[in-house]
């Protein structure tokens, strides 16, 4: 899952997004998961608690290797508005 999440470019590091995962800040599917390693699927939903903002993806592919922003976009579909706390 980190990995993921540093390929969709939702954090910087992939360190970043495995601290942002051991931190409980990442549900999947509604369940909250603390394991970095935790393997997701295509189809699957996150919400993912950001600084001040909620964000919902829907993981829609996956990448090899990080690349640019615009290869990111396309591994997931925004589902929600990003939420101020």
């Amino acid at each position: 899952m980190d990995k993921w999440l540093w390929h969709a470019r939702v954090v910087k590091a992939r360190t970043s997004a495995a601290e942002l995962v051991e931190s409980g800040h990442v549900r999947v599917n509604g369940v909250r998961e603390t394991s970095p390693g935790h393997a997701i699927k295509a189809g699957d939903v996150l919400t993912i608690a950001l600084d001040r903002t909620i964000r919902v993806l829907k993981v829609i592919a996956f990448n090899e290797r990080r690349g640019d922003a615009a290869s990111a976009r396309v591994l997931y579909d925004e589902l929600g508005e990003g939420k101020r706390n």
